[in-house]
């Protein structure tokens, strides 16, 4: 589409004044000016009927709270490697040590299955729903943790890692897209965020649980750990089938009637004339083409055609890589990072695996809280420079104990490094992890969300297997100095989010489609339009 439904006229740039002059308006429209990103949905929403906790509203949080569990798998392996790598009766078995190169083969191959997996949960979550999705994803981790629990060798185990890759990817394909198209406009952000904060879900359950099972004299200790990671899993398979499905996807597959009574029921306080639910109906009706490319399963070209797509899939682009390289990539390796601090013994580094996953969760859940509040790009571009500045300052204190020895280091050192790893840790989570499923959602028009989010998930094991791969051979050869690789790419990271960040917050995702066919999407993201609001809370005129 060409034109957005807001005339370009009526998209202004913020002004300090807060009161229209009197003779501007008409007199029943004179009140308070409001400075709003799309004045049609705020004058919407201010009329909303949506109750919090009405019986939908519940509904919804659940619906919420199954693709939340999606991503707990997801999290729980990320921690679940560094905690049983250190395991001695792991070593016993699998003889891997806890960096090189047999290292990186389990830890990367994990990553391999997910790239594998990503062109067919694409064709999964546009062929069959998201809930399905969700569902075969579930099912496929299940499958790989049996495969990895039985077999005792390396490359039984690696293979139970590359299909629990492959599952997972399939369900974070599904799950964000649900999120995202079955939550209100205004609720869109922290529905989404909080999903990617499932991570926590899944990381400090299994520090938890391999700083527990670390006791057991047996097998069990590492095997109960890779049992428990199915638990979400197994939860999923039953409940998708008691959540509705997502409406846009019920729209494009030309079921128009089941998608308008979702939106009346869940949108619109059970009101098929709500404002909200007539204003998304009309954005469906125009922005949403039902012969579009995810019915056509091999067809990626659309990603890449115009003006409009290409400057989406840039936030894809640069969201996928910057949320996994950015130095967070280091938390696989916890155990080793930390007895570079002097941490030595296993007890205590998987303590401080605890402590690291609690205050990650804390930043996480603070900023996905707040996700639709803040603006995107601002948060961005603030929050990478932080991260770079607070690795710099780990790897900095990191130079002087180097330079004074093992032996003349003392504990202050060590525990400002440790800290400042740990500031680092809590600053990018509450930066990344409720925008890296927030950036990529909204920024991919409906008929194309399921096969950027997959293209995403490929970018993402991408990254991911340069952490895992390359991560345990360079601590092992160059030890901190690693970090400074991450301190030089923040710092250019922030740079590109300033340049190139497109804001979307305060915005619908069909609106979202005016902003970028404009000739310059950053500039037009940044406008605003002015609305009258009365004393009796509604909307009065738009300036």
């Amino acid at each position: 589409m060409s034109s957005s439904p807001y005339e370009e006229k009526d998209i202004v740039q913020h002004a300090e004044t807060t009161t229209p002059p009197s003779d501007s308006i008409d007199p029943a429209s004179k009140g308070e000016v409001h400075t709003v990103r799309n004045a049609e949905l705020y004058e919407a929403l201010k009329e909303s009927e949506i109750r919090r906790w009405s019986k939908e509203s519940i509904h919804l949080y659940f619906s919420v709270f199954v693709a939340f569990l999606c991503a707990c798998a997801n999290g729980y392996d990320g921690t679940l490697l560094t905690g049983i790598l250190s395991m001695p009766h792991f070593q016993s078995t699998f003889k891997t040590g806890v960096d090189g190169p047999k290292v990186s083969l389990i830890a990367c191959l994990y990553t391999v299955g997910q790239m594998t997996g990503a062109p067919l949960a694409a064709f999964i979550s546009d062929k069959w729903g998201r809930r399905r999705g969700m569902m075969i994803g579930a099912w496929l981790v299940i499958i790989g943790m049996i495969i990895a629990v039985a077999g005792e060798s390396i490359v039984s185990f690696a293979i139970g890692r590359f299909v629990l890759g492959f599952g997972i990817t399939v369900t974070c394909v599904a799950a964000p897209a649900y999120c995202m198209e079955i939550a209100p406009p205004h609720w869109r952000g922290r529905c989404t965020g909080l999903y990617n904060c499932g991570w926590f879900g899944g990381s400090i359950p299994a520090a938890l649980v391999t700083f527990g099972t670390n006791y057991m004299d047996n097998n069990f200790s590492w095997r109960l750990p890779l049992i428990l990671q199915a638990f979400a899993c197994g939860i999923v398979v039953f409940a998708v089938w008691f959540i509705p499905e997502s409406p846009r996807f019920l729209f494009l597959n030309g079921r128009r009637e089941e998608a308008y009574e979702f939106l009346a029921r869940y949108h619109g306080g059970g009101n098929p004339n709500s404002k909200l639910v007539l204003l998304e109906i009309a954005e469906f009706e125009e922005g949403i083409a039902l012969n579009g490319s995810d019915k056509r399963w091999w067809d990626y070209r659309p990603l890449f055609a115009t003006s409009n797509s290409r400057w989406r899939i840039l936030q894809v682009i640069m969201m996928s890589v910057s949320g996994q390289y950015s130095g967070n990539g280091l938390a696989y390796f916890n155990t080793v990072i930390y007895a570079t601090l002097g941490v030595k013994t296993v007890t205590k580094q998987l303590g401080y695996n605890v402590l690291y996953s609690v205050l990650s969760a804390i930043g996480a859940l603070t900023g996905a809280l707040l996700t639709d509040k803040m603006p995107r790009r601002k948060v961005l571009v603030l929050g990478t420079f932080a991260c770079s500045a607070w690795l710099g300052i780990q790897a900095g204190i990191q130079t002087v104990m180097d330079q004074r020895g093992p032996d003349n280091v003392s504990p202050s050192l060590a525990a400002g490094a440790l800290s400042a790893y740990f500031l680092f840790s809590t600053n990018y989570m509450f930066t990344y992890t409720p925008l890296q499923t927030v950036i990529p959602a909204e920024a991919l028009e409906t008929t194309m969300r399921a096969k950027g989010l997959a293209l995403s998930n490929v970018i993402t094991g991408a990254m991911g297997f340069l952490n895992q791969f390359a991560g345990p051979i360079a601590l092992g050869n160059i030890g901190y100095k690693y970090i400074f690789v991450f301190v030089a790419w923040d710092f250019c990271e922030a740079i590109l989010w300033y340049l190139f960040g497109v804001e979307a917050q305060g915005r619908t995702l069909e609106e979202l489609e005016w902003v970028y066919e404009q000739p310059n999407p950053v500039k037009a993201s940044l406008q605003f339009d002015k609305v009258v609001v009365r004393s009796d809370g509604t909307v009065g005129a738009r300036l």
